[in-house]
């Protein structure tokens, strides 16, 4: 498991500053005619203006899958995760997850976010704000000397307090990240607390539900990378890297650091920087 220092710390931030603009940029710049292809373009101008690489582009999935071809992953409505940008054209009320990852200097930040094209139905918009709310109730359950497994345990919790019964994906985790996207430990969205790897100093973990208005199931697309839901439900999927100091949390991938949210949640708020 990789412990950062401070000053990697630090650089994993500029990485997770990289995303978080190019998701606003993204978001502002999706409508009705637009397609998921053009979104991707976009993503690597601002990676380009920034100096960055990108976490997804080449990235080998394993088990002979061929090597993701876009810098986005971008899934609309009943595509869970692994959306591979191309000539879909929005439209609207469509549900759009943008999942992106970026390099600067050798660390990785990787972060989600759900929105809709235009106004969205009030069902897939709860589904997108739960997802969300399931992310902020995982971060806020992290704590020095506590363990992954409280994290996993908040997540599912917020899910569960719905009167909605919905769809927790299992097959896709939170993880740990850094020097690579992705590293020990796992972050299921799922479990019970107390268990799990130690939370300690230097540990960065990215915290990511994915969650349905139906059944957890997915099925794999023969493009071999995009998920589907089995039933056609909608998904959502929210995601941030995010790391816990001394003074408190530290949200790597959003523009403020968190403040604002943690703030709002009577969270400690603890960057190294910013």
């Amino acid at each position: 498991m990789e412990l950062k220092t401070p000053e990697q710390l630090v650089a994993m931030r500029r990485a997770g500053l990289v995303v978080a603009q190019t998701h606003v940029a993204l978001r502002e710049a999706a409508a009705p005619g637009v397609t998921t292809g053009e979104l991707d373009v976009l993503a690597r101008e601002v990676l380009a203006r920034h100096g960055a690489t990108s976490s997804f582009l080449g990235y080998d999935g394993g088990y002979d899958d061929p090597p993701f071809p876009a810098v986005t992953c971008i899934s609309v409505n009943e595509e869970i995760v692994h959306g591979i940008p191309g000539d879909r054209v929005l439209a609207a009320g469509d549900l759009v997850s943008v999942n992106f990852g970026a390099i600067v200097d050798g660390w990785h930040g990787d972060g989600a976010i759900t929105f809709g094209v235009g106004e969205l139905s009030p069902a897939d918009a709860r589904l997108s704000d739960v997802t969300r709310e399931a992310m902020w109730a995982g971060i806020g359950a992290a704590h020095l000397r506590g363990r992954v497994g409280d994290i996993s345990h908040a997540v599912e919790r917020r899910i569960r307090e719905e009167p909605l019964t919905y769809g927790i994906v299992r097959d896709f985790t939170g993880h740990g990240i850094g020097s690579a996207m992705h590293q020990p430990p796992d972050v299921p969205n799922y479990g019970r607390p107390g268990r799990g790897t130690r939370i300690v100093e230097g540990l960065a973990l990215a915290i990511e539900p994915m969650v349905t208005l139906g059944s957890e199931e997915g099925l794999t697309l023969d493009d071999d990378w995009t998920v589907v839901t089995a039933d056609g439900s909608r998904a959502a999927h929210w995601e941030h890297t995010m790391t816990v100091t001394s003074a408190g949390l530290w949200i790597l991938t959003a523009l403020d650091g968190g403040e604002a949210e943690l703030t709002a949640r009577g969270l400690p708020y603890g960057p190294l920087a910013d």
